[in-house]
């Protein structure tokens, strides 16, 4: 169906129906998975997913939109209107950009039923607001347009005029996609085709120096049918890497600018920008057919998460530059992990599981999502961590908000909690695909899906405790008899499963599980992940965390928190037993359903006082056993301000057969202390 409120173009060659979602490859494209619907997947609030979902309407989305009123973003843009009480401008220079990703979200929220009209007033005020202060010539930026007009598109390395002109089009699309009127999409089109006339195939030869904008044309193509802004998408990044942007302040590597994309080898520079970029090179490559861009996508792919990856799914080990490191430089306690970062990590690989189909790209979506992403929001809703370390020490002092010991209401830098906002708004989006033999089911979230296979009908109710539970009960109704296949990953985490499946035709193969038969009557399938708890180490080659182990528990990483400790114990005195049972209990305050972990450890009383001792070791004092309690990672920093480390040192006296008391023996602490 076509677009109902898109002008009729000469030039287009496809639409994509209305109320698809964030990101929708064409039929042309090159690719292996389609998405579903925005609407064809209904997340239970009842579920984790659903409940994160919930939440972000009810308390994340507002509160951005407050921000974004009180801290002045939406005063930058009246100024142009020449608002009388309003003042000088205030912020960042990209501060658009959070108005915009603000503006996505509520178009993805506002796709479901809403019980009040304060987000749609929000959203159609913005739009107007933006169609008249909008130049005559299309171009659209509040700083440039009063703090420095002679300097339009003249410092392209610092300016983020294309990156906000990207958030720009993903606004634009997301309100076409679910029926929001057509203005933000003429305000977009009129940007874009600016940048055509200036940036197009005989105009300037020039890159952004925040990646963005690349992913952001493809899709405003998709939605268009433009193929010009495709073209465009293309060129920016054939143009990456000849240091076309003056790298004096930054550097080429911070600016993606280095190396072209199709020679490059390794993930490098600042890790949102590398992202960003990939996602839309991919993004690229699937439109045009570009096997060498895709080749590349992969290859970065394994430099990114086989080296450079923290257990959490974080992305940047830098603070300096905001940027990777080397190969397996991975330090949790001064992991910049920005959340930003985790979200593009999880579009990224979004695009990757639509090119391949391979599940590894669903497995680093769910790690991200679970533990890098979940972690950077308080229960609230309205406190967010920008950085996301894997440790802080005792005396910390988190008074810089480039490394805050508790999650902040906003940051002077925010693009994170909008960049949360939008993404948690179209989640449901990213649990499922279709392709020619059937439905694939990813990211398991209880809820409802409703989908075409083979031209006809076919509903799927999902009911599961997960991630708390490894229990997934499917129940699948399909109007045809015509058999087809439902596709059900196994994490790459899980070592032993079960699958229910009566009358169907069963095959395993690249972590998933394909269930073929007559889906006609109403079907249930189980399925049944081992979910004990485990212990993981880091490759040898990753120094910072040699000698310790992290806690798990099917997607979930775990961490021990201050509060969860002995009165008088110092976090960093604790030392983890590996021969010790581990067990789990429910975590009170947390989530429904919530888990805890158990395990034996110890706690050294500090030996000899000094920094450094004499001696080939380092020998702690006299221990204390002790049962450790672990809360899962992206519920840290809840409660009272306090250390916290996921990657535990192990206690090498441990003998082999343990002596340790068992979870809730002599030396427990009694349960994890209260979330919340």
């Amino acid at each position: 169906m076509l677009h109902p409120e898109v002008h009729p173009d000469p030039t287009v060659a496809y639409r994509v129906a209305a109320r698809s979602g964030p990101a929708q490859p064409t039929p042309d494209a090159v690719a292996t998975l389609h998405p579903l619907g925005l609407d064809d997947v209904r997340l239970d609030p009842a579920g984790l997913l659903g409940q994160w979902q919930a939440r972000n309407a009810a308390a994340t989305l507002p509160h951005c939109v407050a921000q974004l009123r009180e801290g002045g973003a939406l005063d930058n843009l009246r100024r142009l209107r020449g608002d009388g009480d309003v003042g000088a401008f205030t912020g960042m220079w990209f501060s658009d950009s959070d108005v915009y990703k603000t503006l996505e979200a509520a178009a993805w929220e506002l796709a479901r039923p809403q019980p009040g009209t304060e987000l749609r007033d929000f959203l159609e005020s913005t739009v107007a607001l933006l169609a008249q202060v909008q130049d005559a010539d299309g171009y659209l930026n509040s700083y440039v347009m009063t703090e420095r007009p002679d300097r339009r598109w003249q410092e392209l390395h610092w300016s983020h005029e294309l990156y906000c002109a990207g958030h720009l089009f993903q606004a634009a699309v997301a309100t076409a996609r679910v029926g929001l009127g057509d203005l933000l999409e003429t305000v977009a089109r009129r940007l874009a085709d600016l940048l055509l006339d200036r940036f197009g195939p005989d105009g300037v030869e020039a890159v952004c120096g925040h990646p963005e904008v690349e992913t952001a044309l493809v899709e405003l193509y998709r939605t268009t049918g433009h193929r010009p802004y495709l073209d465009l998408a293309r060129r920016f990044v054939d143009l990456r890497g000849r240091g076309l942007l003056n790298a004096e302040r930054f550097g080429p590597v911070y600016l993606q600018d280095h190396v072209p994309v199709r020679d490059a080898e390794e993930v490098a520079g600042h890790a949102v920008r590398q992202l960003y970029l990939l996602a839309g090179v991919v993004d690229v490559a699937v439109e045009t057919g570009d096997a060498s861009l895709l080749a590349a996508a992969r290859r970065l792919w394994d430099s990114a998460y086989l080296t450079k990856t923290y257990v959490t799914g974080a992305h940047g080990s830098r603070h300096r530059d905001e940027a990777y490191g080397d190969p397996y430089e991975l330090p949790p306690d001064r992991a910049y992990a920005e959340t930003c970062a985790a979200v593009a990590s999880f579009q990224w690989n979004w695009r990757m599981l639509l090119a391949d189909g391979a599940h590894r790209y669903a497995d680093e979506m769910e790690r991200v999502l679970y533990n890098a992403v979940a972690g950077s929001t308080a229960l609230d809703g309205t406190h967010f961590f920008y950085s996301n370390p894997l440790q802080l020490r005792t005396g910390h002092d988190g008074s810089d908000e480039d490394a805050p010991g508790q999650r902040m209401p906003w940051y002077a830098c925010a693009c994170c909690p909008p960049n949360l906002a939008r993404l948690m708004a179209s989640v449901q989006a990213y649990t499922a695909t279709g392709d020619a033999e059937g439905l694939q089911l990813h990211l398991y979230a209880a809820g409802t899906l409703h989908a075409t296979v083979h031209g006809r009908a076919v509903r799927i109710t999902v009911r599961t405790g997960y991630p708390w539970s490894g229990r997934v009960e499917v129940t699948v109704r399909a109007e045809s008899t015509e058999p087809w296949t439902l596709a059900l990953r196994v994490p790459g985490w899980c070592q032993d499963y079960r699958i229910e499946a009566d009358g169907a035709d069963v095959t395993v193969g690249d972590g998933y599980l394909r269930l073929t038969r007559d889906w006609s009557s109403s079907t249930p399938v189980t399925l049944e992940l081992a979910m004990p708890p485990r212990l993981v180490a880091a490759h040898p080659y990753v120094d910072a965390v040699r000698g310790c182990l992290a806690l798990m528990r099917g997607p979930l990483v775990y961490c021990l928190e201050q509060a969860d400790l002995p009165p008088g114990t110092r976090l960093e005195d604790v030392r983890l037993d590996p021969a010790s049972p581990m067990g789990t209990t429910a975590l009170p305050g947390g989530p429904p359903d919530a888990v805890a972990l158990t395990v034996g450890g110890t706690v050294a009383r500090p030996g000899p006082a000094g920094l450094y001792r004499a001696g080939a070791t380092s020998p702690d004092g006299p221990s204390d056993q002790v049962t450790l309690s672990a809360v899962p990672y992206f519920l840290w920093g809840n409660r009272d301000p306090g250390p916290m480390r996921v990657w535990i040192p192990v206690d090498t006296a441990t003998a082999p057969t343990g002596g340790r008391p068992h979870p809730g023996g002599p030396g427990s602490t009694g349960g994890p202390a209260p979330i919340g």
